[in-house]
């Protein structure tokens, strides 16, 4: 009587070891279905903004990274300092904000660099600011914009009252009291200068008064900001590895093009 027994339980065991594995394959066949991602950013054109095409050339990046992985990403737009505030909220949609630079921070992870920008100042033609250290600064009137990282030793400088400088919310304005004379330098991106000169009414006014002084700060590198969790993580790591699938040079040139 055991024999059968025995038998009809290895059948079952058969049968439940196949079962498994169909569906186990067909798991596998299955389409992975694309994950929608939400992020902030602000208007700071050519790299990011609503109304731009592609929304700017870091916004372009950022999504033909996610779409390399079978992801799409939806940019909202809001001024910088909301956009990192609503980043970093706990329990928001967003995983995470960008352009940024890269900073020290325990709030955000960041990824791979995604582009680059020239990072110098705005100067009056008639005059030019000269220096060759970041401690030269300090015998000028410098604008910057509120909450801007700008580079390490010149915010670390202005934030001990080494530097005096004037903070603005955003480029634009300080452009404008550059050509007026009330600052005698300003921190800015020159494709963003470039960008300004071209399309903003009041820049454009004051366009041949002002120029990018000849030595730049750097040639800062771009990041998105994800959340540092372990979501925030492991979207990072999705990101990171889309940015390997394209061509990041291309896409910035392209769209700054635009």
């Amino acid at each position: 009587m055991s024999l059968p027994l025995l038998s009809n339980q290895i059948s079952i065991r058969k049968l439940f070891k196949a079962s498994w594995v169909a569906i186990a394959c067909t798991t596998l066949a299955a389409p992975v279905l694309a994950d929608t991602y939400h992020m902030t950013s602000l208007e700071w054109p050519p790299y990011s903004g609503a109304k731009l095409d592609n929304q700017g050339a870091s916004i372009a990046v950022a999504k033909a990274a996610f779409k390399a992985m079978g992801h799409d990403l939806v940019v909202e737009f809001f001024p910088w300092s909301r956009s990192v505030k609503m980043a970093q909220k706990d329990g928001s949609k967003y995983i995470g904000y960008f352009p940024e630079y890269f900073y020290e921070t325990e709030d955000f992870h960041f990824s791979e660099v995604m582009g680059s920008g020239p990072l110098g100042f705005v100067e009056a033609k008639k005059m030019p600011i000269s220096w060759e250290k970041v401690a030269d600064i300090k015998n000028y009137k410098i604008g910057v914009v509120q909450d801007y990282v700008n580079t390490k030793e010149l915010d670390d400088m202005i934030a001990k009252g080494e530097i005096k400088a004037e903070a603005v919310v955003s480029d634009d304005k300080n452009v404008l009291k550059v050509a007026g004379g009330r600052l005698d330098a300003a921190v800015i991106d020159s494709n963003v200068l470039d960008y300004l000169k071209l399309n903003s009414k009041p820049v454009r006014r004051v366009s041949k008064d002002v120029q990018m002084n000849k030595k730049l700060l750097v040639d800062k590198k771009l990041y998105v900001a994800f959340k540092n969790t372990k979501e925030g993580r492991a979207v990072a790591k999705i990101f990171n590895e889309g940015l390997k699938k394209i061509d990041i040079d291309a896409i910035m040139k392209e769209n700054m093009k635009e």
